[in-house]
C-alpha cells in the first residue's frame, strides 16, 4: 500500500493490467492444452524485449494477438485469462520479422510502454519477463544438465536430478531524496551521457530489508545520510528481471560526498532549478515509462515539459 507522501501519484505505466494470471492453471497441463485449442485463445509473439504493434482506426496502438492455429512453433508461456473467457499465451522467437504484415512494427515496452493499454502492458511485461529468463536459462545450476519448461513456462525442470527452477526477479529500491528546503536529489550515473539525470537507485543486498538498501545506497552513492523512508509504488523492470520499489525519503543533512566510481554527478534542484535546467537542455530526465519520472513528477507537483528524454 502506498503511503500518505505518494499519495495522488499515477500509477506506474508497466504497473498496469487487466489480465487475471490465473496461476491455479499453470501446473493443469490438461488444461493448458485445451486453452490452446480454444478458438478464442490469443498468442502475443516475443522475440527478447520485443513484439508485434499495429494501431488501430483511432491511431491507438496495440499489441498484434494472433488465434493459436496461426502462433509459430517456440516456448510457450501461458499469460492468464480475462474476464471474457479469453486465455492468452505467448509465443518465444528468435526474429519477427518473419510474422510482420503490412501496417504491422516492431517495438518494445521502452517505446511503448506509456501508449499501450493495461491489458497489452500487463501481458508484455508478463511475456517479455518470462522470456528473458528462460533464454539464459537452459541448464541445472545443481548439476548442468539440461532443464525442460514446465508450469506453463513459470518453471523449468531438470531432466537430470529433477530439481525445479522458478523465474527470478531481482528486488532494486529507487529513491527520491528531499532535503529540508524541498529540493529535490538527483543524480547523473557515470556509464549515462552527459545531461542524463534521475533519482538513485540500486539493488537490494541479501539479509537487508528495503528501507535498509535505500539508506545505503543513498549513502553510497552520494553521501548523504536518509533519515526518513516512505513506501511510494513499485514497477515491474524486465530488462531483464527487476521490480523497482520505490521509495521517497528525506534528509536533513544536504552535504553531497559522490563516490566518483558509479556516480559522476549528483546535484539539489529546486521546482525553479529543475525546469531551468530542463529548457535549457542540461537536465534530460527518464521517459514517462519509468516510475523515476513519476516519482519526479509526483515532487514537482505536475507533469513536467516533454523535453527529450531518455
Amino acid at each position: 500500500m502506498r503511503t500518505a507522501a505518494a499519495a495522488g501519484m499515477p500509477e506506474p505505466a508497466l504497473s498496469r493490467a487487466t489480465v487475471d494470471r490465473a496461476g491455479e492453471h499453470r501446473t493443469d497441463e490438461a488444461w493448458l492444452g485445451a486453452a490452446w485449442l480454444r478458438e478464442s485463445t490469443r498468442v502475443v509473439l516475443v522475440a527478447r524485449d520485443r513484439t508485434l504493434v499495429a494501431e488501430d482506426a483511432t491511431g491507438q496502438p496495440g499489441i498484434v494477438l494472433l488465434p493459436a492455429p496461426a502462433a509459430p512453433d517456440g516456448m510457450r508461456y501461458y499469460l492468464g485469462s480475462d474476464t471474457a473467457g479469453v486465455d492468452y499465451f505467448a509465443v518465444s522467437v528468435s526474429d519477427l520479422e518473419p510474422h510482420r504484415a503490412p501496417g504491422v512494427r516492431e517495438a518494445g515496452l521502452r517505446e511503448t510502454g506509456t501508449l499501450l493499454a493495461a491489458r497489452d502492458v500487463g501481458l508484455l511485461v508478463h511475456a517479455v519477463a518470462l522470456d528473458a529468463w528462460h533464454r539464459t536459462h537452459p541448464f541445472c545450476p545443481r548439476c548442468a544438465h539440461p532443464t525442460d519448461i514446465a508450469f506453463g513456462g513459470h518453471m523449468r525442470r531438470c531432466r537430470s536430478c529433477g530439481t525445479e527452477h522458478f523465474p527470478r526477479t531481482d528486488p532494486a529500491v529507487i529513491m527520491l531524496v528531499t532535503d529540508a528546503e524541498d529540493r529535490c536529489l538527483l543524480a547523473r550515473n557515470a556509464a549515462w551521457d552527459e545531461g542524463r539525470w534521475s533519482v538513485l537507485a540500486g539493488f537490494v543486498d541479501p539479509g537487508e530489508s528495503l528501507e535498509q538498501a535505500v539508506r545505503r545506497e543513498v549513502l553510497e552513492e552520494v553521501g548523504v545520510r536518509t533519515d526518513s523512508v516512505e513506501y511510494a509504488g513499485s514497477q515491474a523492470w524486465p530488462f531483464p528481471a527487476s521490480l523497482m520499489l520505490g521509495f521517497f525519503g528525506r534528509t536533513t543533512d544536504p552535504r553531497i560526498t559522490v563516490d566518483g566510481e558509479e556516480i559522476a554527478q549528483a546535484s539539489w534542484f529546486s521546482r525553479a532549478q529543475l525546469r531551468e535546467a530542463m529548457a535549457e537542455g542540461v537536465v534530460a530526465l527518464p521517459s514517462g515509462v519509468s516510475i523515476a519520472r513519476m516519482m519526479i513528477e509526483h515532487w514537482y507537483g505536475e507533469p513536467l515539459p516533454r523535453t527529450p528524454s531518455w
